[in-house]
């Protein structure tokens, strides 16, 4: 078959990379760098803790594929560092993951089992034991030799079903025709896919994530989801280095406000957080700006129209191996993955 993606962000590539291993004909379009917009960064959490027993199971298979991974390249993919969630889900995240027979414990601050780099512990804690952090310059490296010669260094500009039931892409250097069509386009994804008849999600905001110094080293990743404020992810991003992100006052990251303002805004709210909460040097080293949908949370979400498939979502290194997998084979119609 001949297929197009559009867009290389980790869902694309991988994709990409599993479609030409089963023997098929890709293009797959990308104006920018590869992994360069959502999937930016050079690591990202990696949990089995999600309030969705089927999450967690997606993210079981996630870690085989990642382990799989490590193994043909050479190189490990995920550090097993452990991940800690507290906060208003925290429970919910216990039941769904003893549902699906991940490893995990609850303690209390005291038990010696936390190791997050914070001025007060928690009270309480699940420890999701299997979570780490992905390595996602070795994740992109490996995907980018994989993809090869199959991405097209060009913006689309239009799609279309044709009368015939052909996925067309319009691009630079003219019109193509497809048998099937992947957008996994990122922030652009609303937009293509309003061309060929599919609804998505189209709120964007914007998002920083700010790296500090710290002292020590083997740190656990952490998700906390306070009733008091907003929430916040963090984890190590290499030695002596800490990543906090979060969601802070939603008025200050919509999409109307623009990009400096809101990066502003956030780097203000998260050097705040660090002077209070953190045992971490409050001096911003390094900072991650992403586009987001605040109004996704954990999961994939697919639309189909004829040949075109379109997948989005929030939080989706995790789950590279089993999505670029899965949507090989929806695309070459041999199975449909069963997402909202």
């Amino acid at each position: 078959m001949r297929i197009a993606v559009v867009g290389a962000g980790v869902v694309g590539i991988s994709t990409t990379a599993a479609l030409l291993d089963s023997g098929h004909q890709v293009d797959c379009y990308e104006s920018g760098t590869i992994m360069g917009e959502r999937s930016a960064g050079s690591t990202r959490i990696f949990r089995f803790a999600h309030v969705d027993p089927e999450l967690v199971r997606l993210a079981q298979r996630a870690k085989v594929g990642f382990d799989r991974w490590s193994e043909q390249a050479g190189r490990p993919m995920l550090v097993n560092s452990e991940c800690v969630v507290t906060g208003t889900d925290m429970a919910a995240r216990a039941a769904a993951m003893a549902e699906a027979g991940a490893d995990h414990e609850v303690v209390g601050a005291g038990s010696g089992r936390l190791r997050l780099p914070v001025r007060d512990e928690p009270a309480v804690a699940l420890i999701d034991v299997g979570g780490g952090v992905v390595d996602v310059d070795a994740v992109r490296d490996f995907l980018t030799r994989r993809a090869g010669s199959a991405v097209v260094p060009e913006p689309v500009y239009r799609l279309d079903v044709t009368p015939g039931g052909a996925a067309r892409v319009t691009a630079v250097d003219g019109r193509r025709d497809y048998d099937a069509l992947l957008v996994a386009a990122g922030a652009n994804t609303a937009h293509l896919a309003e061309q060929v008849g599919i609804s998505t999600s189209p709120s964007l905001a914007h998002h920083l994530r700010c790296t500090f110094r710290v002292d020590g080293d083997a740190w656990q990743s952490w998700i906390d989801k306070p009733a008091d404020r907003p929430g916040t992810y963090q984890h190590q991003t290499g030695p002596g280095q800490w990543a906090v992100g979060g969601r802070v006052d939603p008025g200050l990251t919509v999409w109307e406000v623009g990009k400096d303002a809101a990066v502003d805004a956030s780097r203000v709210a998260l050097v705040d957080y660090a002077r209070e909460h953190l045992a971490v040097d409050p001096s911003v080293v390094d900072s991650l700006y992403c586009t987001t949908d605040p109004q996704l949370g954990d999961g994939i979400h697919l639309r189909r129209n004829g040949p075109v498939t379109v997948v989005y979502g929030d939080n989706l290194m995790k789950f590279a191996p089993v999505l670029g997998s899965d949507l090989a084979l929806s695309l070459t119609g041999e199975e449909q993955p069963a997402r909202s």
